[in-house]
């Protein structure tokens, strides 16, 4: 099997963090977005990953650099110039793709049992999964007839015809009929704005004959968005086997946390619900439900509910924060309560 994994797009809702490194890359609950992703693909059971096939763009040498240093499966990079949608992201793999694919959009973590994928019978075409919901209305649902497969897949939903929500993450058996779905879109010009839509192509396979199954996933953790990853590293860090914390001076550590082995934490509270990055100092403060990034310190400060780059200097008496690598904030000395 091989896998796509589609990451051009700049994550403008994630700045200031993505204005020097790629979404991909930010971490929270002990690694980054990325690494959470591949991880799980390198220990699927019962399936031989042959490729890893990257589709990037925006800082795409930073996430070929990390790809290269952290992961030895075979990897490929393909540039993605022109952002025309998600089926367009696919189309530029299609001279590379040989045998079943696993496409994975890594704007999440998921909590995903891969095993049907080597349970598919003869005739079914692929997995794609989703999660229930209940505000449907937000997402693009899958519906599924009697027998379980997709009959079709619908954006915002006004009525509740499924609350099965699409995580983008899609197994496809039958490949060619992918790729002859996305060119039939191209050559018709069916698109929104120009970009064209991998859920359209997959419209296309069920119209001629793909039976596509959709299980739901147990999770679904987005860090697409600054709120919603301090969410994800909450959820993540509740996991077994996620709690990790060092030795700190005179200090409190109120599990669960990830904290790297060389933090320096003296005088202060940390936790819960807190990733403190490598190399990072956290001097007479209290930091909870946050994510700090790499040499980064901390002085006299409160902080909750806050994102903070690598190599920050912070202290003062602040509640919610969301700075990118290098700032350097300073406020009141006089730290709040509660």
């Amino acid at each position: 099997m091989q896998v796509i994994i589609p990451l051009a797009g700049a994550g403008v809702r994630m700045r200031p963090h993505t204005h020097t490194k790629p979404k991909p890359l930010i971490e929270f609950a002990g690694k980054p977005g990325l690494s959470h992703v591949l991880d799980d693909v390198k220990d699927i059971k019962g399936v031989k990953i042959s490729e890893v096939i990257f589709i990037t763009g925006y800082m795409g040498d930073k996430i070929e650099e990390f790809v290269k240093k952290n992961y030895d499966f075979k990897s490929r990079f393909v540039q993605q110039k022109t952002l025309d949608g998600s089926a367009g992201a696919v189309l530029l793999t299609e001279k590379f793709i040989h045998e079943d694919v696993l496409i994975i959009f890594p704007d999440a973590v998921f909590d995903i049992d891969y095993s049907i994928i080597s349970k598919l019978k003869k005739d079914e075409g692929g997995v794609i999964w989703g999660k229930e919901v209940e505000d449907y209305q937000r997402f693009g649902v899958l519906v599924t007839g009697k027998d379980g497969y997709l009959t079709k897949m619908v954006e915002k939903p006004s009525e509740p015809i499924s609350k099965l929500a699409n995580i983008g993450v899609y197994y496809i058996k039958d490949y060619k009929l992918m790729f002859e779905g996305i060119k039939y879109l191209f050559a018709n010009k069916k698109n929104i704005k120009g970009e064209y839509y991998l859920p359209d192509a997959f419209a296309y396979m069920i119209e001629h004959g793909a039976k596509i199954l959709c299980p739901p996933v147990k999770g679904w953790y987005d860090f697409g968005k600054p709120e919603t990853l301090l969410e994800s590293n909450k959820e993540l860090l509740k996991k077994p086997g996620r709690h990790r914390e060092v030795k700190a001076e005179n200090s409190k550590i109120i599990p669960p946390v990830h904290i790297y082995d060389d933090v320096k934490i003296i005088d202060s509270a940390i936790g819960p619900f807190v990733t403190v990055g490598k190399g990072s100092e956290i001097i007479k403060s209290t930091v909870k439900d946050s994510v700090i990034g790499k040499c980064t310190k901390i002085t006299n400060a409160d902080i909750k509910d806050s994102i903070i780059g690598d190599e920050c200097q912070v202290s003062g008496a602040f509640e919610h924060l969301n700075i990118g690598d290098h700032s350097v904030v300073h406020g009141s000395e006089q730290k709040k309560k509660g």
